[in-house]
Protein backbone atom coordinates (compact mmCIF):
# COMPACT_ATOMS: atom_id res chain seq x y z
CA UNK A 1 0.00 0.00 0.00
CA UNK A 2 2.53 2.76 0.85
CA UNK A 3 4.81 1.92 -2.26
CA UNK A 4 1.64 1.91 -4.50
CA UNK A 5 0.78 5.61 -2.68
CA UNK A 6 4.60 6.29 -2.92
CA UNK A 7 4.68 5.95 -7.02
CA UNK A 8 0.81 7.67 -7.22
CA UNK A 9 3.14 11.03 -5.16
CA UNK A 10 6.32 10.55 -7.75
CA UNK A 11 3.98 10.50 -10.74
CA UNK A 12 1.92 13.78 -9.18
CA UNK A 13 5.21 15.59 -8.96
CA UNK A 14 6.70 14.73 -11.75
CA UNK A 15 3.99 15.45 -13.98
CA UNK A 16 3.70 19.00 -12.21
CA UNK A 17 7.41 19.29 -12.77
CA UNK A 18 7.44 18.85 -16.18
CA UNK A 19 4.51 21.38 -16.47
CA UNK A 20 6.08 24.09 -15.14
CA UNK A 21 9.03 23.40 -16.94
CA UNK A 22 7.24 23.40 -20.30
CA UNK A 23 5.60 26.80 -18.86
CA UNK A 24 8.86 28.19 -18.00
CA UNK A 25 10.55 27.50 -21.32
CA UNK A 26 7.53 28.60 -23.44
CA UNK A 27 7.78 32.08 -21.98
CA UNK A 28 11.39 32.78 -23.01
CA UNK A 29 11.05 34.78 -26.15
CA UNK A 30 14.44 34.28 -26.58
CA UNK A 31 14.31 30.43 -27.01
CA UNK A 32 13.06 28.60 -29.94
CA UNK A 33 11.65 25.05 -29.62
CA UNK A 34 14.48 22.74 -29.07
CA UNK A 35 14.67 19.45 -29.41
CA UNK A 36 14.18 18.88 -25.59
CA UNK A 37 11.15 20.77 -25.45
CA UNK A 38 9.36 18.99 -28.03
CA UNK A 39 10.07 15.95 -26.30
CA UNK A 40 8.61 17.40 -23.25
CA UNK A 41 5.39 18.65 -25.50
CA UNK A 42 5.00 15.17 -26.40
CA UNK A 43 5.58 13.52 -23.24
CA UNK A 44 2.91 15.76 -21.68
CA UNK A 45 0.18 16.39 -23.91
CA UNK A 46 -1.18 12.84 -23.52
CA UNK A 47 -1.38 12.98 -19.96
CA UNK A 48 -2.56 16.50 -19.64
CA UNK A 49 -5.65 16.12 -22.31
CA UNK A 50 -6.33 12.66 -19.94
CA UNK A 51 -6.52 14.65 -16.39
CA UNK A 52 -9.06 17.76 -18.51
CA UNK A 53 -11.02 14.82 -19.75
CA UNK A 54 -10.87 13.82 -16.12
CA UNK A 55 -11.54 17.00 -14.95
CA UNK A 56 -14.18 17.59 -17.28
CA UNK A 57 -16.11 14.37 -16.68
CA UNK A 58 -16.05 14.93 -12.47
CA UNK A 59 -17.47 18.16 -13.36
CA UNK A 60 -19.84 16.66 -15.60
CA UNK A 61 -21.11 15.07 -12.82
CA UNK A 62 -21.23 17.23 -10.16
CA UNK A 63 -23.53 19.27 -12.64
CA UNK A 64 -25.56 16.36 -13.29
CA UNK A 65 -25.94 15.51 -9.78
CA UNK A 66 -26.18 19.07 -8.62
CA UNK A 67 -29.29 19.40 -11.28
CA UNK A 68 -31.07 16.29 -9.91
CA UNK A 69 -31.03 17.33 -6.57
CA UNK A 70 -32.27 20.62 -7.82
CA UNK A 71 -34.89 18.65 -9.58
CA UNK A 72 -35.90 16.44 -6.66
CA UNK A 73 -36.40 19.82 -4.25
CA UNK A 74 -38.18 21.01 -7.13
CA UNK A 75 -40.82 18.07 -7.70
CA UNK A 76 -40.92 18.12 -3.74
CA UNK A 77 -42.10 21.22 -3.52
CA UNK A 78 -44.36 21.07 -6.81
CA UNK A 79 -46.00 18.12 -4.61
CA UNK A 80 -46.96 20.18 -1.60
CA UNK A 81 -48.15 23.03 -3.92
CA UNK A 82 -50.26 20.74 -5.72
CA UNK A 83 -51.68 19.17 -2.66
CA UNK A 84 -52.35 22.22 -0.74
CA UNK A 85 -54.41 23.72 -4.10
CA UNK A 86 -56.27 20.48 -4.40
CA UNK A 87 -57.17 21.04 -0.38
CA UNK A 88 -58.16 24.51 -1.18
CA UNK A 89 -60.21 23.67 -4.05
CA UNK A 90 -62.28 20.12 -1.97
CA UNK A 91 -62.79 23.50 0.82
CA UNK A 92 -64.28 25.46 -1.75
CA UNK A 93 -66.47 23.37 -3.37
CA UNK A 94 -67.80 21.97 -0.34
CA UNK A 95 -68.71 25.49 1.01
CA UNK A 96 -70.09 25.85 -2.37
CA UNK A 97 -72.16 22.47 -1.66
CA UNK A 98 -73.22 23.74 2.12
CA UNK A 99 -74.25 27.32 0.99
CA UNK A 100 -76.17 25.79 -1.19
CA UNK A 101 -78.08 23.49 1.15
CA UNK A 102 -78.40 27.03 3.26
CA UNK A 103 -80.17 28.58 0.56
CA UNK A 104 -82.83 26.20 0.35
CA UNK A 105 -83.61 26.63 4.10
CA UNK A 106 -83.16 30.19 3.79
CA UNK A 107 -86.24 30.24 1.09
CA UNK A 108 -87.78 27.42 3.12
CA UNK A 109 -88.09 29.43 6.29
CA UNK A 110 -88.36 32.45 4.74
CA UNK A 111 -92.15 31.41 3.03
CA UNK A 112 -93.33 29.73 6.72
CA UNK A 113 -93.57 32.41 9.26
CA UNK A 114 -92.33 30.08 12.52
CA UNK A 115 -89.15 29.95 14.74
CA UNK A 116 -86.82 27.70 13.33
CA UNK A 117 -83.00 27.04 14.56
CA UNK A 118 -80.31 25.52 12.36
CA UNK A 119 -78.62 22.34 13.24
CA UNK A 120 -75.59 19.61 12.33
CA UNK A 121 -76.57 16.14 12.03
CA UNK A 122 -73.22 15.08 14.94
CA UNK A 123 -73.76 11.21 14.90
CA UNK A 124 -75.79 8.38 13.50
CA UNK A 125 -77.09 5.22 15.47
CA UNK A 126 -75.16 2.46 13.96
CA UNK A 127 -77.90 -0.08 15.33
CA UNK A 128 -80.31 -1.73 12.41
CA UNK A 129 -83.22 -1.82 15.23
CA UNK A 130 -83.20 2.60 15.48
CA UNK A 131 -83.07 5.02 13.23
CA UNK A 132 -82.22 8.07 14.95
CA UNK A 133 -79.63 10.90 14.53
CA UNK A 134 -77.79 13.32 17.46
CA UNK A 135 -77.87 17.36 16.10
CA UNK A 136 -75.55 19.80 18.07
CA UNK A 137 -78.61 21.87 19.52
CA UNK A 138 -80.22 21.44 22.98
CA UNK A 139 -81.91 23.09 25.70
CA UNK A 140 -79.82 26.13 25.40
CA UNK A 141 -81.27 27.00 21.99
CA UNK A 142 -84.35 26.67 23.24
CA UNK A 143 -85.37 22.80 21.91
CA UNK A 144 -87.64 20.69 23.90
CA UNK A 145 -88.68 16.96 23.15
CA UNK A 146 -91.15 16.90 20.69
CA UNK A 147 -90.13 19.26 18.23
CA UNK A 148 -90.26 18.54 14.52
CA UNK A 149 -86.96 18.13 12.51
CA UNK A 150 -87.47 19.26 8.85
CA UNK A 151 -85.38 20.13 5.90
CA UNK A 152 -86.91 21.79 2.32
CA UNK A 153 -87.10 18.46 0.94
CA UNK A 154 -89.68 17.53 3.46
CA UNK A 155 -89.90 16.22 7.06
CA UNK A 156 -87.27 14.28 8.56
CA UNK A 157 -88.38 13.39 12.41
CA UNK A 158 -88.45 14.82 16.04
CA UNK A 159 -86.94 15.27 19.03
CA UNK A 160 -87.27 12.25 21.70
CA UNK A 161 -84.20 13.59 23.75
CA UNK A 162 -82.89 16.96 24.67
CA UNK A 163 -79.65 17.60 26.75
CA UNK A 164 -78.03 21.20 27.33
CA UNK A 165 -76.32 20.91 23.62
CA UNK A 166 -77.26 18.25 21.85
CA UNK A 167 -80.59 16.49 21.14
CA UNK A 168 -81.60 12.83 19.56
CA UNK A 169 -83.86 12.88 16.85
CA UNK A 170 -86.36 10.13 15.70
CA UNK A 171 -86.25 9.71 12.03
CA UNK A 172 -89.77 9.24 10.00
CA UNK A 173 -88.25 5.69 8.83
CA UNK A 174 -87.75 4.54 12.35
CA UNK A 175 -90.48 1.81 12.95
CA UNK A 176 -91.82 3.64 16.27
CA UNK A 177 -92.41 6.86 13.85
CA UNK A 178 -96.13 7.83 13.08
CA UNK A 179 -97.20 11.15 11.21
CA UNK A 180 -101.05 11.59 10.41
CA UNK A 181 -100.80 12.15 6.77
CA UNK A 182 -103.06 12.49 3.56
CA UNK A 183 -102.45 12.17 -0.36
CA UNK A 184 -102.04 15.87 -1.40
CA UNK A 185 -104.91 15.49 -4.11
CA UNK A 186 -107.54 13.26 -3.35
CA UNK A 187 -106.90 14.00 -0.04
CA UNK A 188 -107.45 10.58 1.66
CA UNK A 189 -105.90 10.14 4.81
CA UNK A 190 -103.50 7.48 6.52
CA UNK A 191 -100.44 6.98 9.09
CA UNK A 192 -97.27 7.27 7.72
CA UNK A 193 -95.41 4.82 9.91
CA UNK A 194 -91.43 3.65 9.73
CA UNK A 195 -90.47 0.23 8.36
CA UNK A 196 -86.21 0.50 9.60
CA UNK A 197 -85.79 1.05 5.84
CA UNK A 198 -85.47 3.53 3.59
CA UNK A 199 -88.85 3.84 2.94
CA UNK A 200 -91.82 3.88 5.37
CA UNK A 201 -95.57 2.40 4.76
CA UNK A 202 -99.37 4.59 3.98
CA UNK A 203 -101.31 2.40 6.62
CA UNK A 204 -105.01 2.79 7.77
CA UNK A 205 -106.08 3.51 4.13
CA UNK A 206 -109.51 2.17 3.25
CA UNK A 207 -109.83 -0.58 0.48
CA UNK A 208 -112.08 1.53 -1.28
CA UNK A 209 -110.03 4.49 -1.40
CA UNK A 210 -108.74 4.82 -4.84
CA UNK A 211 -104.73 5.60 -4.32
CA UNK A 212 -102.49 6.06 -7.21
CA UNK A 213 -99.12 5.24 -7.69
CA UNK A 214 -97.02 8.65 -7.57
CA UNK A 215 -99.04 10.49 -5.68
CA UNK A 216 -97.85 12.74 -3.08
CA UNK A 217 -98.22 12.10 0.43
CA UNK A 218 -98.19 15.57 3.22
CA UNK A 219 -98.76 15.66 6.50
CA UNK A 220 -101.96 16.57 7.79
CA UNK A 221 -101.09 18.98 10.89
CA UNK A 222 -103.83 16.63 13.12
CA UNK A 223 -100.97 14.77 15.01
CA UNK A 224 -99.94 18.57 16.61
CA UNK A 225 -96.44 17.57 15.94
CA UNK A 226 -95.83 18.79 12.59
CA UNK A 227 -97.14 21.86 10.45
CA UNK A 228 -99.46 21.08 7.59
CA UNK A 229 -98.96 20.37 4.21
CA UNK A 230 -94.57 19.05 4.39
CA UNK A 231 -93.76 16.63 2.25
CA UNK A 232 -93.52 12.83 3.10
CA UNK A 233 -92.94 11.27 0.12
CA UNK A 234 -94.64 9.80 -2.95
CA UNK A 235 -96.43 6.38 -3.34
CA UNK A 236 -94.15 3.98 -4.77
CA UNK A 237 -96.78 0.98 -4.55
CA UNK A 238 -100.01 0.24 -3.74
CA UNK A 239 -101.61 -3.42 -3.07
CA UNK A 240 -104.92 -4.30 -2.34
CA UNK A 241 -105.88 -7.91 -0.94
CA UNK A 242 -109.99 -7.72 -0.68
CA UNK A 243 -109.42 -10.13 2.36
CA UNK A 244 -108.33 -7.21 4.38
CA UNK A 245 -109.84 -3.75 5.09
CA UNK A 246 -106.94 -1.85 4.56
CA UNK A 247 -104.41 -1.39 1.57
CA UNK A 248 -100.64 -1.92 1.46
CA UNK A 249 -99.05 1.30 0.22
CA UNK A 250 -95.28 2.00 0.22
CA UNK A 251 -94.08 5.25 -0.04
CA UNK A 252 -90.70 6.53 -1.08
CA UNK A 253 -89.89 9.50 1.32
CA UNK A 254 -88.62 12.86 -0.24
CA UNK A 255 -86.32 12.87 2.08
CA UNK A 256 -82.71 10.91 1.23
CA UNK A 257 -82.28 10.47 4.83
CA UNK A 258 -78.68 8.42 3.86
CA UNK A 259 -77.03 12.27 2.76
CA UNK A 260 -78.78 15.19 5.03
CA UNK A 261 -75.90 17.33 6.91
CA UNK A 262 -78.16 19.78 8.20
CA UNK A 263 -81.50 20.58 9.40
CA UNK A 264 -83.88 22.32 10.92
CA UNK A 265 -86.16 21.91 14.08
CA UNK A 266 -89.14 24.19 14.76
CA UNK A 267 -89.25 25.54 17.97
CA UNK A 268 -91.80 27.23 20.46
CA UNK A 269 -95.41 26.02 19.03
CA UNK A 270 -97.08 25.13 22.47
Amino acid sequence: MFSRRLFIFVGVALFIAINFTVITMSTKETLSVSGAEKIFIAITSPVQKVVSNIIHSTSNVWSTYFTSTLALKENVDLKRQLSNAIDIKNRYEELELENARLRKFVNFTGSVPENYVAAQIIARDPSPWFKTVMIDKGVSDGLVKGDPVLVSEGIVGQIIKVSSNSSRVLLITDRNSAVDALIQNSRVRGIVKGSNENNCLFVYTLRKDEVKKGEMIISSGLDQVFPKGLKIGKILEVTKVHSQLFQDITIETSVDFDKIEEVLVLKNRQ
